[in-house]
């Protein structure tokens, strides 16, 4: 998993609530394409989703795994820690035994 520091300053951003590339872009002063690449690597990482009444609106929210990523940025850097190991093992400890239970239903 390969993040940016504009990757963390969207997470940032998003943590503030739904927002769409063309604000971020205008609040990140950066490229309204970069930020929409960004957002589009981001949700592929699952850090971010697209939310809304259009699959294309662009409206973007940011996931419990991309909360986890902005708690947790300090370890990022250091190469001795798996950050994406990391993440999946902090939603795992943080799901709620009912939640573990519908899953096993499943």
């Amino acid at each position: 998993m390969e993040l940016r520091p504009t990757d963390f300053m969207i997470l940032d951003r998003l943590r503030e609530g739904r927002n769409v590339g063309a604000n971020l872009a205008i609040e990140l002063d950066r490229n309204r394409g970069y930020i929409n690449n960004q957002l589009s690597k981001l949700a592929t990482l699952e850090l971010v989703r697209r939310v809304g009444p259009s699959e294309n609106g662009g409206l973007y929210e940011l996931t419990d795994r991309g909360d986890a990523a902005v708690t947790y940025r300090e370890m990022y850097k250091d190469e001795s820690v798996d950050f994406a190991a990391l993440l999946n093992s902090e939603l795992n400890t943080s799901e709620s035994p009912e939640t573990n239970a519908e899953a096993a239903e499943e």
